[in-house]
């Protein structure tokens, strides 16, 4: 999960940057995907963790969106 650091730097981040740990955190996603099914993944939390981090970033995007679009 992230912690409540990185969740007050995503509020506050601008779309660039949420695009971009969104693709970080796909990246990840796959790549412990493919540990879970080769039996090297030691943790299977991690891929649930994961994936809400996904969630959480992608709220995040949305927000920043409607924000957008409310100013213009």
């Amino acid at each position: 999960m992230l912690k409540k650091e990185d969740i007050a730097k995503l509020k506050t981040a601008n779309k660039e940057e949420l695009t971009a740990k969104l693709v970080d955190l796909k990246k990840e996603l796959m790549n412990t995907r493919f540990q879970l099914t080769a039996g090297q993944l030691k943790d299977t939390a991690t891929v649930k963790k994961i994936r809400r981090n996904i969630a959480q970033v992608e709220t995040f995007l949305s927000a920043a969106a409607n924000k957008e679009t409310a100013v213009s």
